[in-house]
C-alpha cells in the first residue's frame, strides 16, 4: 500500500488509526507487522493530537475575539453515571 508523502487529514487519520486498532485487537498480526502497526498509531494518535490542539486554539482565539462567550468545561452526562457492574457469566 502505497502512502502519499502529504499527511492524512484528521478524518483519514482516525479512519486509519481505528482500523489499526481493530486489526491488533484481533491478535493475529505476526510479530513484526504486529510491531509496525503499533508504530504507525502511535505516529497517527501524535498527528491526531496536533490537529486536536489546533482546532483548540482556534476555537480560543475565535472565542477570544468576539468576547461573548466564556469557556466552559464539557460536561458528559454519561461519564457521571456509574456503569452497571458486569454480570458474571
Amino acid at each position: 500500500m502505497a502512502r502519499d508523502d502529504k499527511a492524512p487529514d484528521f478524518e483519514q487519520a482516525l479512519a486509519e488509526l481505528e482500523g489499526l486498532v481493530e486489526r491488533l485487537e484481533r491478535g493475529d498480526l505476526p510479530l513484526e507487522e504486529a510491531l509496525k502497526a503499533f508504530e504507525r498509531g502511535v505516529a497517527l494518535t501524535r498527528h491526531c493530537q496536533v490537529s486536536l490542539q489546533a482546532a483548540q486554539q482556534k476555537v480560543d482565539i475565535l472565542l477570544k475575539r468576539s468576547g461573548k462567550a466564556a469557556l466552559e468545561p464539557f460536561e458528559d452526562s454519561a461519564a457521571d453515571t456509574p456503569a452497571a457492574p458486569a454480570s458474571p457469566e
